[in-house]
């Protein structure tokens, strides 16, 4: 049996005592690490006022890391719609491919964007969903409570992100109209008011455009309505990927690029040797994961003993209880039968694996051990 592809979600993070550059460095050698491991995939993702987060601009560093790399596909995981045209979006990765023809993953987001008329009347249950009992799926994968992002997308640093990228007064574009004017773009139809428009390059790039999302509502909707292919976020959000996968599946409609849904699930893990080690090379990430759910933006990543040191409360707690015991870290063998778990309960085709740890040496040695392990088992 051949095994399912693995790829790289990569957040360009700082570790404490270090730097953007340095992260920038790191993350472009562990591109090209991760394209002799095997990885199919390495995507970037795109954060905005986060101090132990470089990853600002997913086209700018994937210019870089597709000059460093041959054959690993490259992506953005994702693109942030809520800021952006669909014209600069095709320009930007037609220019890409222009010079790296045939690969480049356009993943694209919502964040910050208009909802679609597409979603679900309260983002009802399909008649068909897999049943939660206890928090669990029948095959036994985790599904934590639902985090309520309310009050984080209020917090002011967010509010100031908002501000800060969009120019005064802008309003953004109904995602799912957005949607359709990049692929419209991309295939050279699109017209408004009798007139055509034809960008060069990017007309007719070789792209896969995915969609990422994180729950079975207007993202999966768009995907599957459009025969896109679709990534959903355990690690973002583990409360609703089961709902993600079987909404896109249900929204599923066959297109020229895809006949059949094709689903890549992400999840946050951390591998060693042994599982002592490997959970010391998780301990910060509670406190990272704190500091986004607080609405103060992504610290550099701490150290063992700086997490350490912080002084937790139930109100610290309950920001992170869902990411951290959904987080597999262990042995190559205990990390690999999570993801395989991962895997069935929610009919991935693909696994999107990021892992952040202090010492990026220990970082390349995780996705290491890992696609050892997992290819191995075939």
């Amino acid at each position: 049996m051949t095994a399912t592809p693995l790829a790289v979600l990569d957040l360009v993070p700082v570790s404490s005592g270090s730097t953007a550059p340095q992260a920038l460095r790191n993350s472009i050698d562990l591109a090209q690490q991760t394209e002799r491991f095997g990885y199919a995939r390495y995507w970037f993702a795109e954060h905005h006022l986060n101090p132990g987060v470089a990853g600002t601009s997913p086209a700018v560093v994937l210019a870089l890391t597709a000059a460093a790399t041959s054959t690993i596909r490259l992506g953005a995981g994702a693109v942030q719609l809520g800021h952006r045209t669909a014209l600069a979006t095709v320009e930007e990765f037609g220019l890409l491919d222009a010079l790296h023809p045939g690969r480049f993953d356009l993943g694209l987001g919502r964040s910050g964007g208009k909802p679609s008329g597409l979603s679900r009347a309260a983002h009802a249950p399909l008649p068909d969903s897999t049943p939660i009992v206890d928090g669990r799926t029948p095959n036994g994968l985790r599904i934590p409570a639902r985090f309520d992002v309310s009050t984080l997308l209020k917090s002011p640093r967010v509010v100031l992100h908002q501000r800060l990228l969009r120019q005064p007064n802008a309003e953004p574009q109904e995602y799912g109209e957005q949607v359709d004017d990049i692929l419209a773009l991309l295939a050279g139809t699109y017209s408004a008011d009798g007139v055509e428009a034809h960008v060069v390059p990017g007309e007719g790039a070789d792209l896969q455009v995915w969609i990422l999302g994180s729950s079975g509502g207007v993202s999966a909707e768009v995907a599957g309505a459009n025969g896109l292919r679709f990534a959903a976020n355990y690690h973002v959000s583990p409360a609703t990927v089961v709902e993600a996968a079987e909404g896109y599946r249900a929204a599923f409609v066959p297109s020229a690029e895809l006949d059949r849904p094709h689903l890549c699930v992400s999840a946050d893990v951390v591998v060693a040797e042994d599982e002592e080690a490997a959970r010391e090379l998780a301990t910060g990430y509670g406190l990272w994961v704190r500091s986004i759910r607080s609405g103060e933006g992504a610290i550099a990543f701490p150290t063992p003993d700086e997490a350490r040191a912080h002084v937790w409360t139930d109100e610290d707690r309950a920001l992170v209880e869902d990411r951290v015991e959904t987080q597999f870290v262990g042995t190559p063998a205990q990390v690999a039968d999570q993801l395989e778990v991962l895997r069935d309960a929610t009919g991935a085709d693909e696994i999107a694996v990021t892992t952040i740890t202090h010492g990026h040496a220990d970082r390349v040695a995780s996705y290491r051990l890992l696609a050892e392990e997992w290819f191995r088992r075939g």
